[in-house]
């Protein structure tokens, strides 16, 4: 049978909202954060406020949800913002061109060698950086919550309620219970390998020694998967999946919270496009006492 996340039942605000809300909200803010040449921290960081707040009345607990923040955390710092403050890349013009004075200097060697080149950290690269991680932090704080606030019975009925097909809504609803499911079968397959004798936390050597003595782990996990898909398929087409319109056990029916829920995100795109657009807000901005401060 196919799991999901850490689901649990939570009487918040966030559970008491229709799912397609969330959807729609989602979308969004997602395409206001990613209106091109949208690079000012005034409009970025309010909204990184807001989704803070959504994600604070999700209540959910951080054992739950811990390793996931870790490697957010790790693509977002070490990533995304080394690489804004390092090279600007990704950047408005004048972050990739920026001729203004370092702040400091970052010397790097090659391991074992004389040989290293100089990496000069500026104030407008540190701000872009500062810009791009909150950015990317509004983006996962409210995405990161959908599988563990959201009921796993009503993922396929939220995507058909939204217009989308049978197959599309059905795909989505598969692809949300993927990784969970992989993540169970890894967890069997470990705990049974480890009831056999297999050590676990001896795993020594180079690359391919590592992956060598993986087999045990990665050969069964993977012939599990293939063999899951194939009932998948064979219980859909056992039903006569994509004959014809299917009915859904769920229904969902939009609240007034639902309705000033969407309009929000509607108000926040529609605000950003203006504010772009309209009046030429956006570009790239620092704020002026950190520059009266160095100077």
């Amino acid at each position: 049978m196919l799991v999901s996340w850490k689901y649990r039942p939570r009487n918040t605000f966030i559970q008491r909202l229709d799912p397609r809300s969330r959807l729609i909200f989602l979308a969004c803010v997602i395409l206001s954060l990613t209106i091109p040449n949208i690079w000012d921290i005034r409009l970025i960081f309010p909204l990184f406020l807001l989704t803070l707040t959504l994600y604070l009345l999700a209540q959910i607990e951080w054992k739950d949800v811990r390793r996931a923040w870790l490697f957010i955390f790790f693509l977002i710092f070490f990533i995304v913002g080394l690489n804004g403050m390092l090279s600007g890349r990704g950047g408005p013009t004048s972050v990739m061109n920026d001729t203004s004075a370092p702040l400091f200097t970052l010397p790097v060697y090659f391991p074992g060698t004389t040989w290293g080149f100089s990496l000069e950290i500026t104030l407008v690269r540190i701000v872009f950086a500062i810009t791009q991680m909150t950015r990317m932090l509004s983006m996962a704080i409210l995405a990161l919550p959908l599988p563990y606030t959201m009921d796993p019975n009503i993922y396929g009925v939220a995507f058909r309620k939204m217009g989308v097909s049978d197959k599309v809504s059905f795909t989505m609803d598969l692809a949300f219970r993927f990784l969970p499911t992989l993540a169970r079968d890894l967890s069997i397959t470990i705990d049974a390998q480890r009831a056999r004798g297999y050590e676990m936390d001896s795993l020594k050597g180079g690359i391919v020694a590592r992956l060598r003595r993986l087999a045990p782990l990665i050969v069964p996990v993977t012939m599990q998967s293939t063999v899951t898909g194939e009932e998948v398929i064979d219980a859909m087409d056992l039903r006569a999946f994509g004959t014809a319109p299917r009915t859904w056990l769920k229904d969902l029916h939009f609240a007034r919270r639902d309705y000033l829920f969407i309009a929000l995100g509607v108000s926040i795109f529609v605000a950003f496009c203006v504010l772009k657009w309209g009046f030429g807000i956006g570009e790239f901005w620092i704020p002026p006492a950190l520059v009266a401060g160095l100077n």
